[in-house]
């Protein structure tokens, strides 16, 4: 049998039982402890179901499973394996009560069609009807929007208009008439100035949503042709675009803090062909790759004549090798760390990062933010 049809066969058969109701007793499999925090963590994921209980699960409030897309003008699941993995992760809320499961539309790439679709009344009616059919179909409670972006440029050639901007309120008001109380409404804000300007009415939608995950890192992109930080908690001389920014300019226009969770990094950014000056920051350069987090220490090392550096007034780290020309920018534990005290300054909702399968699966980065949260 090919493994596609095994594939189908096993999420028809767990869905069978999801809608039998068969499930284990209390006492044949015991609930694992859940720890409360006293803010958020939310972790993105875009990897197996059958991977992610190797990470540490119980020191999270919220994953969003990531991506789903549109199919025509409808919320779907692209294929039986990704079915397979929502329906496994969706199951972690047994054994880890308190955690919720929210699945994601769109990302970098995923939203091709959506200022298409989501331009007509009756598009978006249907599509907030098949977002609550299929969070029932697969018990998971809420939906993050991720649509790079209403009314600006995002991913080369897909499409996008100024009316994006009112449609995307329109969308978020059927979403939120169709799911009621009874679901999570949530959306992937980009940290720039010219989304938080231009892509979204705040004061109409935030009314509607419970949190806003703030994009905070890829403020310096692939095609800026010069080197920066990525994930800044602050401004500096040199560079506008921080977390700090972005928070400053929503506090402005009336968001409330207790709902805007901030980004984390779990991957650096590197450039190639840059000169040895000021370290690397700030410098011409080509955009070479994304490095995960666990790979950091191997690519960062003295073999490869990397010298590490902190940037005290951006409060971020960065790299740097004269010999190979090479800088990367990235968030560690000393800057996840500082994020987290501010979040609990500013009395943010949080902190969120992408994404959970970039992190080592014991003692990385989610730790490091699980033990600043709770100092």
């Amino acid at each position: 049998m090919k493994m596609a049809n095994k594939l189908l066969l096993m999420v028809g058969f767990a869905l069978g039982l999801a809608a039998c109701g068969t499930e284990k007793s209390q006492s044949e499999e015991p609930q694992k402890a859940f720890i409360e925090n006293s803010l958020d963590i939310i972790a993105y994921y875009s990897g197996s179901g059958a991977d992610i209980g190797n990470y540490p699960i119980e020191k999270l409030d919220q994953i969003i499973y990531s991506f789903l897309h549109l199919k025509g003008n409808e919320l779907a699941v692209d294929n039986a394996e990704d079915s397979l993995s929502l329906l496994q992760i969706a199951a972690l809320k047994k054994e880890y009560p308190g955690l919720k499961v929210l699945v994601a539309l769109g990302g970098w790439g995923g939203c091709e069609t959506c200022s298409e679709i989501f331009s007509t009344e009756e598009n978006r009616k249907t599509f907030a009807l098949s977002v609550i059919s299929l969070l029932k179909k697969y018990n998971v409670d809420g939906l993050d929007l991720d649509w790079e972006y209403p009314a600006i440029s995002g991913y080369p050639g897909h499409s996008y208009k100024p009316e994006d901007k009112q449609n995307f309120t329109a969308l978020v008001q059927e979403l939120r008439s169709a799911m009621g109380n009874d679901y999570e409404l949530s959306f992937a804000a980009g940290g720039s100035d010219r989304f938080l300007i231009n892509s979204v009415e705040w004061d109409k939608v935030m009314p509607m949503f419970d949190r806003v995950n703030l994009m905070s890192y890829d403020l310096v992109g692939g095609f800026s042709g010069s080197t920066g930080h990525h994930t800044p908690l602050y401004s500096n001389p040199d560079q506008q675009s921080s977390a700090n920014d972005a928070i400053q300019f929503l506090d402005s226009i009336g968001v409330p803090m207790e709902k805007i969770v901030i980004g984390g990094a779990f991957y650096a950014r590197m450039w190639e062909n840059v000169a040895n000056e000021n370290n690397g920051l700030y410098q011409s350069g080509k955009f070479l790759k994304a490095i995960s987090y666990p790979e950091l220490d191997d690519i960062l090392s003295t073999s490869n004549d990397f010298t590490t550096f902190w940037d005290s007034t951006s409060m971020a780290p960065y790299a740097y090798s004269e010999s190979l020309g090479q800088f990367a920018t990235y968030d560690d534990p000393r800057s996840l760390a500082a994020k987290v005290q501010y979040v609990k300054e500013k009395k943010l909702g949080g902190i969120m990062f992408w994404e959970l399968r970039n992190d080592k699966k014991q003692n990385g980065l989610l730790n490091a933010i699980y033990e600043s949260v709770n100092k």
